[in-house]
């Protein structure tokens, strides 16, 4: 019983965390007259530039069409390109113009600020055991998905 009850205190701490996290991180982009969206496409591109734009919207869990939207607006703005994909030119490729990894740097330094922030006072012990913790529980939910 009081595994139960743990369990559904920590999943809920955890969901409350990620939205309190978002609508933080939301703000401080929005301060700098971007959207959240865009700084994840950021963060994506900063790991793997010239990412596949399929693999994109499923790293980021949105639809193909509103992904588009949103590399539409970048690329108005000279942040991203699209290129074809090797011979298949429905299959496009993302890459970040200079002026894209600009952005992406101020981006990257406002996440890095923002998770410094969060994490600090917490033993760096602590923080290895949470991350041993939520990995184990996303190795259990790709189970639970069937994945």
């Amino acid at each position: 019983m009081a595994n139960k009850l743990l369990g559904r205190e920590l999943i809920e701490d955890i969901a409350a965390f990620t939205r309190k996290l978002r609508a933080t991180f939301d703000a401080r982009v929005r301060e700098r007259n971007m959207t959240l969206p865009r700084a994840r496409v950021f963060f994506n591109l900063n790991k793997k530039d010239g990412i596949n734009q399929r693999e994109l919207a499923d790293r980021l869990e949105l639809e193909t069409p509103t992904l588009v939207r949103i590399l539409d607006a970048m690329e108005g703005q000279g942040y991203v390109e699209r290129r074809v994909a090797g011979s298949d030119r429905r299959a496009k490729e993302i890459y970040m113009t200079d002026a894209g990894r600009v952005v992406a740097a101020e981006v990257e330094s406002l996440a890095e600020d923002v998770r410094g922030q969060i994490i600090a006072g917490i033993p760096e012990n602590d923080l290895r055991t949470t991350l041993n913790v939520i990995r184990a529980m996303q190795a259990n939910l790709a189970a639970v998905r069937g994945q």
